[in-house]
């Protein structure tokens, strides 16, 4: 079947499978990077948090030494 067809159709056949993978390794692309992107920012946001929570219970602790001096 393949030997029948004429090389123009060939090319377009070849062309088309080009574009779409194309388009898929950019669409995967594209989410790698958003996931990567959504990652980061969790592992940001938990470390902003974290350090919060160090400087509450920093404070915590002087105003306890206050009450019992």
């Amino acid at each position: 079947m393949w030997r029948d067809k004429s090389p123009g159709v060939k090319i377009l056949w070849l062309w088309t499978f080009g574009t779409a993978a194309v388009l898929v390794a950019n669409v995967m692309r594209t989410r790698i990077r958003d996931m990567e992107q959504l990652i980061n920012g969790q592992d940001q946001a938990s470390n902003t948090t974290d350090s919060l929570s160090d400087e509450k219970n920093s404070w915590d602790s002087a105003e306890v030494i206050e009450e019992k001096s």
